[in-house]
């Protein structure tokens, strides 16, 4: 069976108040979206990717993959509305080419420092339970909030994870529940993992990391740039 990433580079990038989008941003002569393919290519467990690309991007992404020998790019799908319909297009373009059983890995482009551990033991995961979401302990004190200015209690942070990505499903399954999810009028879950619980599914965590951070902001691109000076160091020794 095979795995595909799917990587979804639909968003705009309003919070990092550029002129392109935030996952075609260069970072160290390289844009952030390549530095998210090529931890995909280089792991050997991934056998093709597909990219749901922001409009009007979708030549500039193939001219990347070309430059930079992205060799599993096989697919580039139109984004949504939202994340819901941008998965949503993906894994519904993904499905016409590869089987039920096949493992599909949803990635958020903007999220360049994924490990090979991180996509390993989710492939693995999912492959054992028919899901898996990767996921970090939560290590902050969680207050709870009705008004978002003052707090009267807090939630057990044992009890709690913090979600990344990938997020991995068989195709067949994740389909069915997007299908299902648009039947019950749900366009609009925040996350592939939340839509699962929304639809009443259990989902079973895999391996995450701190370091495997989501570049929403302008401060985000500077600790992505110590990540990245800091791996280079670790090379050099």
């Amino acid at each position: 069976m095979a795995n595909i990433a799917l990587l979804i580079a639909g968003g705009s990038g309003a919070r990092m108040h550029q002129n392109i989008p935030k996952q075609f941003l260069t970072v160290n002569e390289r844009p952030v979206i390549v530095y998210t393919l090529e931890a995909f290519q280089n792991h050997p467990e991934i056998n093709e990717i597909a990219v749901v690309c922001i409009e009007g991007w979708e030549s500039i992404l193939w001219a990347y993959a070309q430059q930079f020998n992205i060799t599993k790019l096989k697919h580039v799908i139109h984004g949504g509305k939202n994340g819901q319909a941008s998965i949503s297009n993906g894994v519904f373009e993904l499905e016409k080419y590869y089987d039920p059983k096949d493992v599909v890995l949803i990635h958020d482009a903007i999220r360049p420092m994924v490990s090979a551990d991180i996509i390993s033991d989710c492939i693995v995961t999912a492959q054992k339970y028919g899901c898996a979401i990767t996921v970090i302990p939560c290590a902050e004190a969680m207050l709870q909030t009705e008004n978002g200015e003052v707090s009267h209690g807090s939630y057990p942070r044992d009890n709690l994870r913090r979600t990344q990505t990938p997020q991995a499903f068989f195709l067949g399954k994740i389909c069915e529940l997007h299908r299902k999810a648009l039947d019950t009028g749900i366009t609009n879950s925040v996350a592939s993992c939340t839509l699962m619980i929304e639809m009443g599914e259990q989902v079973h965590f895999s391996m995450g990391s701190e370091k495997n951070i989501k570049l929403t902001t302008v401060e985000d691109i500077d600790i992505f740039k110590a990540l990245l000076a800091a791996r280079r160091s670790d090379w050099l020794k």
